[in-house]
Order: C-alpha cells, then sequence, then structure tokens
C-alpha cells in the first residue's frame, strides 16, 4: 500500500507561545544516476524541491544541457533558445542551472517556458538542502502552473557536469523517484495535520477556507477507493517541574501530558490552550470512531459544522456545541466520550499519545489545487481517478504532436492516453475493436476478439463459425459454406441442392450444417481431389499386384547385389594370393633373374 506523509500542519511550536505554521509536503531525496560520460557513471543523491509535480515511482532518462549567458536562469530564454526535444520521441532536456540571484521557482519557470522537462540546481556548497517555495512574495502567480521536477544537487555534482560538457562530451543523466516512495497501487495515503483552534488570524482563516473547499474533493476520493487520509492534531507536554504551575493547568490536560498553547496569549481572557487540546481530541475521536464505522469521509463534514457553528468569536467553542454537531452527522457520541476519557487523571491518552508519536513539525504553503496534484502524482498511470485529468491540475501531452504515438489520420484513432504524470502510448478499444500493436510506431484491429467485432457467430453441430475475420477490410463475412450480411445472420448453403458437390453419377450428396459430405454406393470408394466412385475390389486388385511388383523388384535388387558383391570378395582374395606368393616364388608370367656374385665372396 502506498503511504504518504503530505505533513499538511497547522501547528504551535512553544510552550506559552503561538507560532501557526502553514502545512508542506514532506521532501525526500531521489536517484540520480550519470550514464554518460563513462568517467561520471555513477548514482547520486539530489534532494527534491517542495514544488512542481515530482514523478513519484516512476523514472526519467534526459540529456542535460547548460546555458553559459544565462547559467542562473533566472532571465527568461530568447525565442532562439529551445530546451524541447528535437524531434518527436526524443530525449527530454534537463536543464543545469547555477544557485543564486532569483528565487528557484523563478528558476524552475523559466527553464519550463524555454521547455525543459526538469532542471538541476548546483548549489555552491557540497551540500543538499530542499528547494522552497518563496516566502516573502506571496504575490506570485506562476507557481500553481510551475509543473517541471526540480532537483537540487551539489556543488562538485554541478562543476563536474560543466566539464564534462566543455569538454563537448554527452551527458546523460536517469533521474528516479522509484525509491522516493512505494511503488505506486490502486490507493493513495496521505496524512492531514491541522488544528481546531480558529483564533490565530489569516493563517487560520486559510486553513478552514482549504478544509472547505477540498472537502468536497476528499469525499469523492475516499467514497470512491482511490484514496485513505489520516488528520492529526498538534500537541505538546508540559515539563513536570511546570505540570502544577498555572499556565501548564491553563493549556493541558491529563497533568501536563497534552497541551496546547493560549488562543488569544492571554491567560486572563478568552478561551485556554486546554479547551483547545479538548476539541483537538474530540476531533481525533471522531475520526476514530467514525473510520472503524467505515466512513472517515465524514470526518470533513464534523471539522467544517464545527467551525461554522462552534466559533470561538460565537463563544460557542464548547463540548455542547461539539456534541450537537456530532449527533446531527448522525455519530454515536458515547463512543466518542469513551475515547476523550477522563482529562482530569494523570493517565495517558491513547490517541492523543499515538499523535505524539506521529508529530511532524514543519512549515509551508497550503493549497487545494497543490494537495490535489500531490494526491494525483501517486497512483499508476491510467488508474488515477477523473478529477486528476482535468485542465486545472494538468496538462494533456496528447494535444500535443500526438504524444509521439501511433495515429491513424483518417479514422482519427490514437494510441495516445493522457496521465496525470505523463502520456502513455497504448493500443486502444474503439467502438469494441481492440487494436494491438507498441503503440508508438504502429496498431492493428484485432476487433474480433471484444464482441466478436460486432459480427454473426454461431455453434452447431459440434462446430463454431463466425463472420469476424481479424485484419478484414470488408467488415463482417459470412464463412465458406453460408450466405447472408455478416451481421444479423448467416444461413447455410445447401451445396447438395446448388449441385455445387457430389457430381459424378454415382456420388451421392448429403449437406450438413456450414459444408457437406459425399458417398458412393455399396462397392464404390468416393475420391473428393477427382469428385468420382470407383470399385473398392479394382483398388484391392490394383493394389495387390502393386505389392507384388514391389517385392519382385526388391528381391531381384537383393540377388544382383550379392552377385556383385561375391565376384568382388572373389578378386580381392584372388589379388592378396598373388602377393603373397610373389614374395617367395617367381610365378609363371614372370623371368628368372640370374644371380652374380662379387671377386670377394667366398
Amino acid at each position: 500500500m502506498r503511504t504518504w506523509k503530505l505533513g499538511f500542519v497547522i501547528c504551535v511550536w512553544f510552550l506559552f507561545t503561538v507560532e501557526s505554521c502553514l502545512g508542506r509536503f514532506v521532501v525526500e531525496n531521489i536517484s540520480l544516476k550519470v550514464t554518460s560520460p563513462e568517467n561520471l557513471t555513477n548514482g547520486y543523491a539530489c534532494a527534491l524541491a517542495n514544488f512542481g509535480i515530482p514523478r513519484y515511482g516512476g523514472t526519467l532518462r534526459g540529456l542535460v544541457k547548460y546555458h553559459k549567458e544565462n547559467h542562473e536562469a533566472c532571465n527568461s530564454f530568447s525565442d532562439g533558445v529551445s530546451f524541447k526535444p528535437e524531434n518527436a520521441g526524443g530525449l527530454p532536456v534537463f536543464l543545469l542551472a547555477d544557485r543564486g540571484d532569483c528565487y528557484f521557482t523563478q528558476k524552475a519557470w523559466n527553464a519550463q517556458n524555454a521547455g525543459a522537462a526538469a532542471i538541476l540546481v548546483a548549489d555552491n556548497e557540497d551540500r543538499l538542502l530542499t528547494m522552497d517555495l518563496p516566502k516573502d512574495d506571496p504575490n506570485i502567480t506562476y507557481l500553481q502552473n510551475l509543473t517541471i521536477s526540480s532537483l537540487f544537487i551539489t556543488h562538485s555534482l554541478g562543476s563536474s557536469i560543466k566539464t564534462a560538457l566543455e569538454n563537448k562530451d554527452l551527458v546523460l543523466v536517469t533521474l528516479d523517484w522509484t525509491e522516493a516512495l512505494p511503488h505506486p497501487d490502486q490507493r493513495v495515503e496521505y496524512e492531514f495535520w491541522t488544528d481546531s483552534n480558529d483564533e490565530c488570524g489569516l493563517k487560520c482563516e486559510n486553513q478552514l477556507n482549504f478544509v472547505k473547499t477540498f472537502k468536497g474533493v476528499a469525499q469523492i476520493l475516499e467514497q470512491s477507493g482511490h484514496t485513505r487520509f489520516t488528520p492529526h492534531y498538534i500537541t505538546w507536554y508540559c515539563p513536570v517541574e511546570y505540570a502544577s504551575s498555572t499556565k501548564c493547568k491553563s493549556q493541558c490536560i491529563n497533568h501536563g501530558k497534552y497541551c496546547a498553547p493560549d488562543p488569544e496569549e492571554d491567560f486572563s481572557k478568552g478561551y485556554t490552550g486546554k479547551q483547545v487540546v479538548v476539541q483537538n481530541l474530540i476531533q481525533a475521536c471522531f475520526y476514530k470512531v467514525a473510520n472503524e464505522s467505515g466512513k472517515p469521509w465524514l470526518w470533513w463534514d464534523y471539522v467544517t459544522d464545527f467551525s461554522a457553528q462552534c466559533r470561538m468569536k460565537d463563544k460557542n467553542y464548547t463540548r455542547d456545541c461539539a456534541g450537537e454537531v456530532i449527533t446531527s452527522l448522525g455519530v454515536d457520541i458515547k463512543k466518542i466520550d469513551e475515547c476523550v476519557g477522563d482529562i482530569e487523571k494523570e493517565t495517558e491518552n491513547a490517541v492523543l499519545k499515538a499523535e505524539q508519536d506521529a508529530q511532524l513539525y514543519d512549515a509551508g504553503r497550503l493549497d487545494k489545487k497543490a494537495v490535489l496534484k500531490a494526491i494525483c502524482s501517486g497512483y499508476k498511470e491510467t488508474t488515477e481517478p477523473a478529477l486528476c485529468l482535468s485542465n486545472e491540475i494538468e496538462t494533456n501531452e496528447c494535444l500535443i504532436n500526438n504524444g509521439g504515438c501511433w495515429m491513424d489520420k483518417v479514422a482519427n484513432i490514437t494510441a495516445c492516453k493522457d496521465t496525470f504524470r505523463g502520456k502513455v502510448c497504448e493500443c486502444p478499444i474503439v467502438n469494441g475493436v481492440k487494436f494491438v500493436g507498441d503503440g508508438y510506431t504502429h496498431c492493428e484491429a484485432l476487433r474480433c476478439q471484444v464482441n466478436n467485432g460486432g459480427c454473426w457467430e454461431s455453434s452447431k453441430e459440434g462446430r463454431n463459425y463466425t463472420a469476424c475475420i481479424d485484419g478484414h477490410t470488408k467488415g463482417c463475412e459470412c464463412p465458406h459454406g453460408f450466405k447472408g450480411d455478416g451481421v444479423n445472420s448467416c444461413e447455410d448453403i445447401d451445396e447438395c441442392k446448388e449441385k455445387r458437390a457430389c457430381q459424378c453419377s454415382k456420388c451421392k450428396c448429403k449437406n450438413t450444417w456450414g459444408s457437406y459430405e459425399c458417398s458412393c454406393a455399396a462397392g464404390l470408394l468416393y475420391l473428393k481431389e477427382h469428385d468420382a466412385c470407383i470399385s473398392t475390389k479394382d483398388v484391392n486388385t490394383r493394389d495387390g499386384w502393386g505389392l507384388a511388383w514391389v517385392f519382385i523388384g526388391l528381391t531381384a535388387i537383393g540377388i544382383v547385389g550379392y552377385i556383385f558383391y561375391k565376384y568382388r570378395v572373389r578378386r580381392y582374395m584372388d589379388s592378396e594370393i598373388r602377393a603373397i606368393m610373389a614374395q617367395y616364388m617367381p610365378l609363371d608370367n614372370e623371368a628368372e633373374v640370374p644371380v652374380t656374385r662379387s671377386h670377394g665372396d667366398i
């Protein structure tokens, strides 16, 4: 199961002070592997930025480029500079830029507008930090449209890549998000960190507005099984030596074990931090009970209704008001009271203890679109819900050069399928016709596999016939032995009546479904290839003489072979005997050789 801690936080940081902070995505490091040139081939760590759309669970291979004149990418690239692939199906381009002089987001925005698929920002030191959103300029308008992958690399790696590029080397890099999160499945899990305090000014209003606007999306995704979320609440504990102090008693429950700051930072008026902790605990228990009943999405209804009916400024921030909202939603309030327990006892509360164990403290922005993008990026391609394919949060790559996929322009059929994390080239099914192929260069119809291509099909007498033939350009056509339109019906042709078969004088014809059978009268054999009937006696006689002649021929060959063999053996033996005798005595056909002696012989 994919688990993703988004870490949305409305948090307090320290005892007796209030410092609210909005949630952000918990960023992580991913793997960067250089595959060329050879001297740089290795794996390197790089840090994900806190903006753009990470390709969680996937990889991206590209070509690195560096622009010396605009090396920090703080200026827009001129019309003559483009980092788009040179041709369809070409490698995407990763822009290498140096840190400095402008926001990280500005660098990424300029790179994206120039066609880069990712930006690698090299630090001025050998360290890995998270590139964050600008905090001092909330009026930046391009952030919601910033989608390219943005990563931070070390100074030494950036320098090595620049040197390779100066040497005219081809620098190929693969970015790997597969270890950043578990591999995607059919459901995304995310965690939502929040707080029931509604008196922290603009930031609390921002949080409440987010809950209201995201509620519908969250419930649709949850009820359809696409997501599973878990709300969390920030708490802290009071040091034991201060547990009996007035401030701790005002801000804590269970003898200082679970605390929240005073909403107004004034202990003499308004609501106390203790009341905030109690409301946080009620909301956490509401989720626990609703989740156990199989309806965790009711939490969103409770939080929005509570924020509307039980606000601090209306003096309704009470347990009684919370009880009325719980009852209106049909949740068992007794189970929630049991979960809350006795807040005056010096005992641990299981729910708040679990919250402290899982607690995250982080800062950032909270935005409906950003959260939805984060959730959608967790789905495997083609499994995401329709919400993730809206023009508001993603770009349909199939609209540009058909995504580099196969397309039949005449029939207006394409293999390009839009997904949240990009396009996939997958042969389609169109009007019941299934296409197969690689999706890039070709797809061909296999319509007969889907509803038999809409053609006639029937089985009878142990035979099955269909009017659909894959690759057939004429649509539906009755098979041999049938006639009809091929769509609604195909009728058997009676070949016997139409004199299409068994035409010899002694032949008998029998019609069958889709075919026919020919036979002859008793004592006759039908030869299909000749469409003729012949006597079985003639066949037997002919076959008998044929076997006899074969036997005679084989016997004759055997006798001749034996005689020839004996002749060769006799000749061989004679030659051997004559050779042996020649060594010991003159033969009749050889002259005697006179013997002479030298004068030195005795």
